[in-house]
């Protein structure tokens, strides 16, 4: 089978600025926690679970390209300037350098979007103790085939637990631009937080897609047939679903 191509631009005369952060394949970032795991026939843990590493590898990661600086008094139930702070410094295509400061920033500014923006009961609000959303500024224009849309969500089972991007699905093939992330900071998790995101950290997950029709349906398996199949499925699960049912997935 031919192997699709995902093609993520940079800027012209840019890529001294990436070239030693570009997206990798999603089995390049599997987490050092995972690789330790023993995996045996008498001790059993997740790194036998292909589903679960399936999720690990699938599409591309993103890596920030700059630093984020993020400071939050979480407890201060009437926060003001003083109580939160966010900068960003990258690289623009005229290679100058932009600074965001403080949550009083215009609401109108592209890199901000205002807590209303998502309504006071939505849980991201909550979470995110009804502070604006910053937003990553992706460099990259992402290209794929006619027919293909990218799913963007959080590195999945792996992802830092200090931030997080909201998911979304932009139609790759035809959205010629690139593609921003607002992020949410955890509060829940950090009541106060002071903390620099590193240039180079994944930050999104890229999962390529074809799009197709789908229609739902629901059927009524006889009981007999039913368990009897459950039961042979749990057995083989149990010994070797990697041989039987997995089929291997590319992302090269």
């Amino acid at each position: 089978m031919k192997e699709k191509i995902i093609e993520f631009i940079y800027p012209e005369s840019s890529k001294d600025l990436f070239k030693d952060n570009f997206p990798i394949p999603a089995k390049l970032n599997i987490p050092d926690w995972f690789k330790e795991l023993k995996h045996t026939v008498e001790y059993k843990t997740i790194k036998g679970c292909i589903p679960f590493l399936d999720s690990l590898t699938a599409g591309y990661i993103l890596k920030l390209d700059q630093d984020f600086y993020i400071r939050h008094n979480f407890k201060n139930e009437k926060l003001n300037e003083q109580d939160t702070e966010f900068r960003v410094s990258w690289h623009t295509i005229e290679r100058t350098l932009l600074d965001i400061k403080g949550i009083n920033v215009n609401a109108g500014d592209p890199q901000v979007h205002p807590v209303d923006q998502l309504g006071k009961d939505c849980p991201f609000n909550k979470k995110n103790k009804n502070l604006p959303f910053y937003k990553i500024l992706n460099p990259y224009i992402i290209k794929t085939p006619p027919g293909y849309s990218c799913l963007f969500v959080p590195i999945l089972n792996n992802n830092d637990d200090r931030f997080q991007v909201l998911s979304g699905i932009v139609d790759t093939d035809v959205f010629k631009t690139p593609i921003n992330f607002p992020i949410i900071i955890n509060g829940d998790r950090y009541p106060t937080l002071e903390t620099t995101i590193k240039r180079g950290t994944p930050y999104v997950q890229v999962i390529p897609f074809k799009r197709d029709e789908w229609k739902i349906k629901f059927s009524e398996g006889k009981r007999k047939t039913y368990f009897s199949s459950m039961l042979k499925v749990s057995r083989l699960l149990w010994n070797n679903y990697k041989n039987t049912f997995w089929n291997k997935k590319k992302w090269n």
